[in-house]
């Protein structure tokens, strides 16, 4: 009998659907390349059990004067995005037409990172290593990782003698709210570098200058937590 991934129904296609075949909705066809980047990216995250279920968004930067985000729609599965599954906001988290679907219930956190740090591309991802080590910390207030190799990733960091911090907020409902406290943390820490930040048991957010960044980001945090995780559980 031919195995699976433990997290992958046998009915369910492990390969991206074919872009060339597909069709755009009107006002996304000349955002095709971001769309398409970001399903890769999705189906790879989704691969991976970072993105399970209709867990975790994305968003990339299309507009900087002002803001304008091209984010994922709500309750889409990220490993098997389509072309329309995304939607147009502005710097406030609002919707730009009444005829787009509904954003993810956490637009505002990808508006801060993209304001407030930068950001021309958001990923928030629901691994295992993030949720678990999230609440482990939690009293701490964040997560400090050490003399990694792999933290030399991470952009502006070029030895291992580094460290990167990582922020842990408590999680809730009320999103405007915990946009208050991430706010909150940047200004209070203005020369600490952030490169993204834990939600208690919920998971990751991270970004970069772009979606490759991101990416990369996201990838590198990540083995960094489950480097953290399997030398708690000795």
């Amino acid at each position: 009998m031919k195995s699976t991934s433990p997290h992958t129904p046998p009915s369910i296609s492990t390969k991206p659907v074919s872009e060339a075949t597909e069709v755009f909705a009107p006002h996304l066809k000349p955002y095709a390349d971001q769309i398409n980047g970001l399903r890769r990216v999705g189906h790879q995250l989704w691969n991976r059990g970072w993105s399970l279920g209709t867990s975790s968004n994305y968003s990339v930067v299309i507009d900087r004067n002002p803001i304008r985000l091209l984010i994922t729609a709500s309750g889409k599965d990220k490993g098997h995005l389509g072309p329309n599954d995304f939607v147009f906001v502005d710097e406030n988290g609002k919707v730009t037409s009444a005829d787009q679907p509904k954003s993810s219930a956490e637009t505002l956190l990808h508006c801060t990172a993209a304001s407030r740090c930068g950001a021309g591309a958001v990923l928030h991802t629901h691994s295992v290593w993030a949720t678990t080590l999230s609440q482990h910390f939690f009293q701490l207030g964040g997560l400090r990782i050490d003399d990694f190799e792999m933290l030399k990733g991470l952009d502006g960091i070029t030895t291992h003698q580094s460290s990167c911090w990582l922020p842990i907020f408590d999680n809730t409902q009320d999103i405007p709210a915990l946009q208050a406290q991430v706010m909150k943390y940047l200004d209070e820490h203005p020369e600490e570098k952030c490169w993204g930040y834990l939600i208690r048991r919920h998971g990751l957010y991270t970004w970069g200058k772009d979606l490759a960044e991101a990416t990369r980001h996201l990838e590198v945090i990540e083995f960094l937590l489950e480097c953290m995780g399997r030398t708690l559980r000795r």
